[in-house]
């Protein structure tokens, strides 16, 4: 067996393997719950209004954005979005879909740094998180803006 066709047994192995953590992950609690909610979310007429009152604000508030604190209508524009996303949040399905939806992250999050980390503890893992906590900060690359690089 030449070099290249173990290779490419050794791929199609890996890939195998990929597909088997993604069924198991797609068979977790953590996507059944957000697949709930997220149904939830979509079904709800009251909520999809709120849905379409928070976009269109959004994108008023975004309009004001590029001028900044500048723009005349800046201000009341933020404060439309806000009260939008307060109404949006006030929704219980709206609250655990994003419950949901972080538990979901982070579990994604935990299987890329643990494969990643198997291959090498330098290897920077990308995050949703904006704020980066300890773990994969430390280990290479950190601008010193997270706890543990301080």
């Amino acid at each position: 067996m030449s070099m290249t066709e173990t290779q490419t047994l050794d791929m199609a192995q890996l890939l195998l393997q990929a597909y088997n953590v993604g069924d198991m992950i797609n068979s977790s609690a953590e996507v059944a719950e957000y697949i709930r909610w997220k149904n939830a979310v979509e079904r709800d007429s009251v909520i999809q209004s709120a849905v379409a009152a928070f976009a269109k604000a959004k994108l008023m508030f975004e309009d004001c954005e590029r001028f900044g604190h500048f723009h005349p209508d800046y201000h009341a524009a933020l404060e439309v979005v806000n009260k939008a996303q307060e109404k949006l949040d006030a929704f219980e399905a709206v609250r655990r879909f994003k419950e949901a939806e972080a538990r979901l992250d982070d579990l994604l999050f935990s299987v890329s740094e643990t494969i990643a980390h198997a291959v090498s503890e330098t290897i920077k893992v990308p995050s949703n998180n904006p704020l980066p906590t300890g773990g994969s900060c430390s280990t290479g690359g950190c601008s010193g803006g997270c706890s543990s690089c301080g």
